[in-house]
């Protein structure tokens, strides 16, 4: 395996989130599934830490950002939780970004952040793990999914992996369900868009039969804009991005400079919330 592979599987993919049922999964074990020792394993973990806490540093050296950091609603000693996908999940996600924003701003506070996401997470299989989420004691819920939902087979026109009307069922039951377990206030976030033509040239997609378009992530979109709860449009901002490319060469991961612009719309979303 190459180390370009390597460091991408690293930031994607986190199986000790997955694999529980083997016990704790230390960094040895863990570095020795990618095939690497434990030194090389924690090298690329830190390097991806370094970039995001360098996004992170960016955007507070944007004029106002830092005191919209401050005015975010999360009061000291609270538990924010992440429940979503690969774009939650990845190393230098929106998450990420935010959790260093709020160390380096308000480190006195002790706030925690946990990222729940699981890389190819479907909202079924976020509803079957909802126990997890209970466990967490979460004060705040931040939760995108659905984009793995939406996931076609064979061509544009094939199968998606959870029927639209599914997804909306599956969304509704977990904050329900959730709501019956916590008191944790509940974001959602809408998943990105994808940029169609990435996706169609990224020949690992060609190979395996799958695709994503954007009717059908404004599907899920429209969905969530109708839940109760807050929600966080982000298409709109990603779409928007023209400085640097928004997504990886797949078309349907975000890249770093897409990610803070994520955490960044995040932020003023909620610095105005009380």
């Amino acid at each position: 395996m190459n180390t370009a592979l390597t460091e991408r599987l690293i930031r994607f993919q986190h199986p000790q989130k997955v694999l529980g049922y083997l016990g704790r999964l230390d960094d040895d074990r863990v570095a020795a599934l990618f095939g690497l020792d434990v030194g090389s394993y924690r090298q690329m973990r830190q390097a991806h830490d370094e970039q995001a806490r360098r996004a992170a540093l960016d955007l507070l050296a944007e004029p106002g950002f830092a005191e919209k950091v401050d005015r975010l609603p999360f009061q000291p000693g609270r538990r924010v939780v992440a429940v979503g996908e690969s774009t939650t999940g990845d190393l230098l996600s929106w998450f990420e970004i935010l959790r260093h924003l709020v160390e380096l701003r308000r480190p006195a506070d002790d706030i925690s952040l946990v990222n729940m996401a699981v890389t190819g997470q479907t909202t079924t299989q976020a509803l079957a793990a909802l126990p997890g989420l209970s466990f967490q004691r979460p004060d705040w819920v931040l939760c995108m999914l659905g984009a793995n939902d939406v996931q076609r087979l064979g061509s544009a026109d094939g199968p998606t992996l959870v029927s639209l009307t599914e997804t909306e069922r599956n969304l509704r039951a977990l904050r329900d369900l959730a709501a019956r377990r916590t008191t944790a206030r509940w974001v959602w976030l809408t998943p990105p868009g994808v940029d169609e033509e990435r996706v169609a040239a990224y020949q690992p997609f060609q190979q395996a039969g799958i695709t994503w378009t954007n009717r059908d992530i404004d599907a899920v979109g429209k969905i969530l804009n109708a839940l109760p709860d807050s929600t966080v449009d982000i298409r709109s901002v990603i779409a928007g991005q023209t400085a640097e490319p928004s997504h990886l060469d797949d078309g349907v991961h975000l890249s770093l400079a897409g990610q803070r612009a994520l955490a960044a719309a995040l932020v003023d979303a909620l610095a105005g919330v009380s």
